[in-house]
């Protein structure tokens, strides 16, 4: 790597800053894995077609593998290791687990991170292609299935988890509306 190709990034991981040499061609699922140690995002095509790297940065969702770790200087990011809080997982979390929204494991990282950042969007007043009928001055739509479904279309299961994954973000999606 020479002085042309790379760059010092900072990159705030899970609430911890790291001072980063890296290539301008790495990707950030690679900084995340290999310079970082974070291995919850998962390396599955590697062509952002299936979404089992999906992370948080600055609370919106992003394949990683498509993502020049560059592009993220001084950016906050978020894997499935910083999800939980206080040692407790957050109640996606644990719906996924008590719905069985899982089955292999290998999805799931990108799953709850594409969940987080899918309800965070919905809450913001976000459309779909789902959504029967958008304005500006209407309220939310109240998340259905086929809204879940679309939202969360660009991550795969190979396993068939769906209609698990489906139930448990339509749980905590009514849990959250109903706590506030």
């Amino acid at each position: 790597m020479t002085d042309d190709f790379s760059s010092e990034i900072s990159l705030e991981v899970n609430d911890v800053t790291h001072r980063l040499p890296v290539d301008n061609r790495r990707t950030l699922l690679d900084a995340l894995r290999e310079d970082v140690g974070h291995t919850g995002p998962k390396k599955g095509c590697d062509h952002g077609q299936c979404g089992a790297c999906t992370v948080l940065v600055d609370g919106r969702r992003v394949v990683s593998c498509l993502t020049l770790a560059v592009a993220t200087e001084g950016a906050r990011v978020t894997t499935v290791e910083g999800l939980a809080g206080d040692g407790g997982l957050r109640p996606l979390q644990e719906a996924f687990v008590r719905l069985d929204g899982f089955q292999c494991g290998f999805c799931t990282p990108g799953q709850l991170c594409s969940a987080v950042g899918m309800l965070t969007e919905h809450a913001a007043g976000w459309p779909s292609a789902a959504t029967a009928e958008f304005s500006p001055d209407l309220p939310t739509a109240e998340l259905d299935a086929a809204e879940v479904r679309e939202r969360m279309s660009g991550n795969l299961c190979r396993c068939g988890a769906y209609p698990s994954i489906v139930r448990a973000v339509l749980e905590t999606a009514a849990r959250e509306a109903v706590n506030g």
